[in-house]
């Protein structure tokens, strides 16, 4: 029987914002970015989300040294934070962590956003954490309406446009999972 080795620390390290150090600069514009609104909006709303991963803690320093969320990391600065949640690394690994990480397929962003309104996160609410029109949160919210079950099984852990859906809604059931069985690489995001 083979035994796994976990690659970080199972339970989260609140560090304080102080004793974590990069790994690397952040591009010129970076934090003018969309994607760095976006991060800093949802922060602001929900709170962090994706713990930032960092190597155990110098011993002599008690310094942390960031591995990944950088631009996680500017936004809490930004926002003046004092101490951020943390996934401390068990190994020294010298690849980015975000060239290992799986992103969210489409539809497990659909069933997140589902998820959180039906617990009572307005629409609204949903649209100023990720700084998107509320228009983008009501389409991802309705994104397998009309979709068959099998059709949405196969996609399941595929990040597509919202377009494929658009075209598959406009044909039968069984003409869906025949589109979606023969377009292995078409519409498919990276």
């Amino acid at each position: 029987m083979s035994t796994v080795a976990l690659g970080f620390i199972p339970e989260p390290l609140i560090v304080p914002i102080g004793n974590i150090l990069p790994s690397r600069r952040l591009s010129a514009g970076m934090t003018i970015s969309r994607k760095f609104r976006q991060i800093k909006s949802s922060i602001e709303e929900v709170g962090m989300i994706e713990p930032l991963s960092v190597m155990p803690a110098d011993t002599a320093s008690g310094q942390h040294v960031l591995l990944d969320g950088h631009l996680r990391l500017a936004a809490l600065k930004d926002l003046q934070l004092e101490t951020a949640t943390c996934l401390v690394a068990m190994d020294d690994e010298s690849y980015t962590f975000n060239n290992r990480v799986n992103r969210l397929s489409t539809i497990q962003e659909h069933h997140m956003i589902r998820r959180a309104v039906e617990r009572g996160v307005s629409p609204e609410r949903l649209a100023k954490a990720l700084a998107v029109d509320v228009s983008q949160i009501l389409k991802r919210m309705a994104l397998l309406d009309g979709i068959c079950a099998e059709a949405a099984d196969l996609l399941k852990d595929r990040q597509f446009s919202p377009e494929l859906v658009r075209a598959l809604r406009k044909m039968k059931t069984t003409r869906q999972v025949e589109c979606v069985e023969l377009m292995p690489a078409l519409y498919v995001s990276q």
